[in-house]
């Protein structure tokens, strides 16, 4: 009555941040090391299917729940709903036979939908039936195979109706003015919501049939907060009692956990009551190997064999929950009682799949007696050794007893017949193996893997496992001189026949290598290896491989190549590059890496010899600049070519070797055409021309220190790359090729200096070899000329296109270029800047901030020694205001 008459979105609200606190306080005591069960949830469902067909009961509503709904008096409605839980009982349901996997799987969902539904359309009591039904399923075993999958799908339900009814009961604590504290007790729960509590359980407590009063009663067994502290301490050895009553040692047992679970989500700290519940487990276990179960197993057609791994995922969550924080002592009994019951395969494989690795290890021996006294039938023995290999994965057994372990757990694993329940079980051992011995004894676990996986190619269906295997070797391996030492283990990745997992594994070692190897090495023995391995990955490139692939695989390869170094031995390094460029062509990065490294292999060379190469070292470098010239043109992308010529022009240059220069800067000129409009970058087009103007400046700054050849005239490859310019188709809109002639002139300005601003030691550039010459003078100022024509003339044409923006820019930029590197003592550039001045403030485009400091500029410049003629051409350059 009170939630009645409160305002229902503030309810709501309250309710919602009250959960969020709740749902925080009640695992408060379950931390983060423990694995939760929606973790197991998936892999239940994925391991246990069946093909067989199934049935089930489905419930007919009826219009009884919502006429008893519309009673007046409140016994008449008691009545009423007691009334539809009998007719329910009674037979208001409709079996639906011969369903597959999937039609079951989705008849249970629509269930829980219509549990929802129901719900939220106020018809609690139809929600109730359809939780008494699905708990019912989980009394048949009919299609034994499935029940775990059943479980998992039957108890999603019960989940949904313990929260929902939950909450409700909980709303109704909740009013618009104040909410129920975090950690509150029954005399904060109103009336009302405890009448209603105890409605519910009443409701459950006459459920006819153990099965499902006990499911459903557990499924709300957080409820008891409302109506008494000690609630759930006292109801849950009654329920761990009533689970006694079933029958079913299979159905008993996945009751158990589904307690086991309800306990840790509503009270973790109550242990006394799940360690109750984990030793009526124990007393009632022998129940399994008797004759009802092997009657039922007769009757299904289904072998020991089968039938035990059902009981994995229930006796596992016990063991889990029980063994949770619990100490060293109880642990202990646990293992003892386990003992007693005859050493069974299947309670110590859940002991040691649910107690902490550190336990199992320090009693590593105990444990490996314990399995050779095991009663294999049903469950085999190495299967147990597959558990302790886990936990000793995870914690470290006594030092004196590792040897006897391995060779204990070896005797077992190296006699299965089976290729996948011996590689499941080598794969964990590999990982104990590695930890803890060296390369021979891991030499020997990978020669018998090869044993066993080879005859009738086995490992084609066990790649996972095998895969696993090399990780576990290599992450153990750090030292790969020791790794590529082992002597079966290039055998063991010949395995890999299957080309995708192949380099998969050989991406892994790479890796590793990348990761873990400091050092350069020119040991042979990892040369010849990780060769191979990148040639596989190399030769799995093809037309249909995606560029990311290529890219990793290129940066792998080119790590590797990075991490080779013979020292001293230039030529032996030559030869490496020489190997690579013929394996590895089909991935430009990696020829790209190539021409770098040999470039800086000539630049070490010349540092070795200080400059001053002898006839060996000329012959090598010139060697090395050959291998560039001849690799570059197999490159694909066109900046990547420019770059790299320009790149290996300049290394030629600095080790004397003048022609071979020249060829790489007549080269890239000669590429310079073929640029084309756009370029893709990142898998998007870019305009081509910015790019272009980069490269070109950083042309120039390498031309001037190019001496002039002989036999060709002077500044000849200026005059071939000012052609090439010329002859650039440029866009229509741009003026970067008045930029370009810009820099030009900034070259040729350079070039007219008495002597240059930089130079490279040993090599004679143009102000050596002319010597301020009067005709290479004049044949530089005649350039100057016809490129300053050329600049002169895009601005006319700016003026007649209207682009008064850019032809304003464009001039104050070449008024700068004459200001910065022109002669204004000359008459006529001195009048062609006071022009280009005019021009750009004539139009009203000029920024007058600029103007401003361009003019401060000249009239403290003015002030210097020889700069007075710059005071005139202050005077001639006036300032426009916006009027």
């Amino acid at each position: 009555m009170f939630a009645a008459t409160s305002d229902p979105a503030a309810t709501a609200t309250v309710t919602d941040s009250s959960r969020k606190k709740r749902d925080k306080d009640d695992n408060s005591f379950v931390g983060p090391d423990f694995e939760p069960w929606a973790n197991k949830r998936g892999e239940i469902l994925a391991r246990y299917t069946t093909t067989e067909k199934l049935s089930i009961n489905l419930f007919m509503g009826s219009e009884k729940g919502r006429a008893g709904a519309a009673a007046s008096a409140m016994s008449e409605k008691v009545r009423t709903r007691l009334e539809e839980l009998d007719d329910f009982e009674e037979g208001s349901q409709k079996e639906l036979l011969n369903l597959t996997q999937q039609d079951y799987v989705n008849r249970i969902e629509e269930l829980n939908q219509s549990l929802k539904d129901a719900w939220a359309s106020d018809q609690k009591v139809k929600a109730l039936k359809i939780v008494i039904q699905c708990s019912k399923l989980l009394s048949d075993t009919s299609v034994i195979q499935f029940y775990p999958s059943k479980f998992v799908l039957i108890t999603d339900i019960l989940d949904t109706f313990g929260k929902l009814v939950y909450e409700r009961i909980y709303s109704m604590c909740v009013d618009n003015r104040s909410a129920l504290p975090d950690h509150f007790s029954p005399e904060n729960v109103n009336d009302t919501a405890k009448e209603t509590c105890l409605n519910w359980f009443f409701k459950i407590a006459s459920i006819r049939e153990l099965i499902p009063r006990f499911y459903v009663e557990a499924s709300i067994l957080k409820c008891n907060k409302f109506l008494s502290k000690t609630g759930i301490s006292e109801c849950l050895p009654r329920l761990t009692s009533m689970i006694r009553g079933i029958g079913d040692p299979l159905v008993s047992v996945y009751a158990r956990a589904y307690l086991c679970r309800v306990g840790m989500e509503v009270a973790p700290h109550l242990k006394e009551s799940l360690n109750k519940n984990f030793f009526d487990f124990l007393l009632t276990f022998k129940q399994i190997h008797g004759d009802t179960v092997q009657n039922q197993l007769v009757a299904q057609g289904v072998e020991l064999l089968s039938y035990l791994p059902l009981y994995s995922p229930a006796m596992g969550w016990i063991f889990q929950c029980v063994s949770y924080q619990a100490p060293e002592a109880l642990l202990t009994e646990m293992m003892e009682r386990c003992k007693k019951l005859g050493n069974n395969a299947l309670l110590l494989n859940s002991v040691m799949s649910a107690f902490r690795a550190e336990f199992i290890a320090t009693r590593s021996m105990d444990f490996i007696g314990m399995i050779k006294e095991c009663n294999e039938s049903g469950f085999p023995k190495h299967l147990l050794f597959h558990s302790l290999g886990l936990n000793l994965a995870l914690a470290d057994p006594p030092e004196n007893d590792r040897l006897q372990i391995l060779n204990e757990a070896w005797k077992v694993i190296t006699k299965l017949k089976n290729p996948q329940d011996y590689i499941n079980c080598a794969e964990v051992w590999v990982e104990y193996t590695c930890r803890h011995f060296t390369k021979r004894e891991v030499n020997t676990v990978l020669a018998d893997v090869i044993k066993h996986m080879t005859p009738d190619r086995a490992f084609e269906d066990s790649y996972p496992q095998l895969q696993s295997i090399i990780k576990k070797v290599i992450a153990h391996f750090h030292d790969f001189s020791v790794l590529f030492s082992v002597e079966k283990f290039l055998p063991f990745l010949d395995m890999f026949q299957k080309e995708s997992v192949r380099v998969e594994v050989c991406k892994c070692i790479m890796e590793a290598f990348i990761k873990h190897h400091q050092e350069p090495t020119k040991d042979p023995v990892i040369l010849n290896a990780l060769l191979h391995i990148c040639k596989t990955m190399h030769d799995s490139v093809n037309a249909l491989t995606l560029e990311d692939e290529k890219r990793m695989l290129a940066h792998l390869i080119n790590g590797f190549i990075k991490m080779v170094s013979f020292g001293r031995d230039f030529e032996q390094q030559l030869s490496f590059y020489v190997e690579s460029r013929s394996m590895f062509c089909n991935l430009e990065p990696v020829l790209v890496q190539l021409i770098h490294s040999v470039n800086r292999l000539a630049m070490e060379t010349r540092k070795v010899m200080k400059g001053n190469h002898s006839r060996k070292t000329a012959a090598f470098v010139r060697a090395c600049v050959a291998y560039c010239f001849i690799t570059i043109p197999s490159l694909v992308g066109i900046f990547t070519r420019l770059n790299l010529y320009l790149h290996s022009g300049q290394v030629a240059l600095a080790n004397q070797c003048l022609s071979q220069a020249d060829a790489f800067f007549k080269a890239a000129i000669g590429l310079i055409p073929e640029v084309p409009k756009m370029i893709s970058i990142d898998g998007k087009l870019r305009p081509s021309e910015p790019f272009l103007l980069e490269f070109l400046c950083n042309f120039f700054s390498t031309l001037l220190i190019v001496p002039d050849h002989p036999e060709h005239g002077v500044l000849f490859l200026v005059r071939e790359l000012l052609n090439v310019i010329q002859d650039y188709t440029w866009e229509d809109n741009s003026d970067d090729k008045i930029r370009i002639y810009t820099s030009v002139l900034h070259l040729l300005s350079a070039m007219s200096q008495d002597t240059y601003l930089y130079h490279i030691d040993k090599v004679d550039s143009n102000d050596s070899l002319y010597g301020g010459d009067s005709k290479f003078l004049a044949e530089n100022s005649k350039l100057c000329e016809v490129v300053m024509a050329q600049i002169l003339e895009h601005l006319k044409i700016l003026a007649r296109d209207e682009a008064l923006k850019r032809q304003s820019l464009l001039g104050l930029s070449f008024f700068n270029s004459i200001l910065a590197h022109g002669d204004l003592r000359n008459n006529k550039l001195n009048q062609l800047s006071v022009n280009l001045w005019h021009l750009a403030q004539r139009h009203g485009c000029a920024d007058t901030r600029t103007m401003v400091k361009t003019l401060d500029y000249i009239k403290k410049r003015s002030k210097q020694p020889d700069m007075h003629h710059l005071t005139e051409l202050a005077l001639r350059l006036p300032l426009q205001t916006r009027t």
